[in-house]
């Protein structure tokens, strides 16, 4: 059973155009216990990815991604030159975790925020929840398909 997912880079730092050109890259940096926790224990290799842009004029949903390998330690904390690094991180109690994913498919139309908050059939989407700020949120399979509606594409596209 494939589950879906919501993971936010900055297009600054990160943007969906460079996984298309890596192929697939490991997600690392992430420094929130529940969006940490949901990378150890629910994501699946195979699990597909909203890939949103955040901090960028309009925020919005570049691409889909699939999740390629399951949570392991994120490595960047263990690293002293690392802006991620975690002083109390070691190889016994590794505190933080990454998944790796790889590009699936850029979309043919950028899916603002905006559109999204707009649409009442993702009225109930984590997105668009006052407050929530986590950079890897769950998606409901209704709204991920409605996401690829809106981009013009179906869940046949992408399989």
């Amino acid at each position: 059973m494939v589950n879906y997912w919501l993971m936010k880079s900055e297009p600054h730092v990160y943007p969906y155009e460079q996984l298309v050109e890596d192929g697939s890259t490991h997600w690392d940096g992430v420094r929130n216990y529940q969006a940490r926790n949901m990378m150890r224990d629910d994501m699946k290799k195979g699990d597909l990815v909203l890939f949103y842009h955040s901090n960028t004029k309009p925020p919005h949903i570049a691409g889909i991604a699939r999740v390629s390998r399951e949570g392991y330690p994120d490595h960047t904390a263990q690293d002293p030159n690392s802006k991620y690094f975690d002083e109390k991180a070691s190889p016994e109690n590794p505190r933080w975790m990454m998944v790796d994913i790889e590009a699936v498919l850029q979309l043919p139309k950028i899916v603002s925020l905006e559109e999204v908050r707009n649409n009442p059939a993702c009225e109930n989407m984590l997105l668009v929840r006052k407050g929530q700020r986590l950079s890897v949120q769950p998606v409901e399979e209704s709204d991920f398909n409605t996401v690829l509606s809106m981009a013009g594409i179906t869940i046949s596209d992408i399989e």
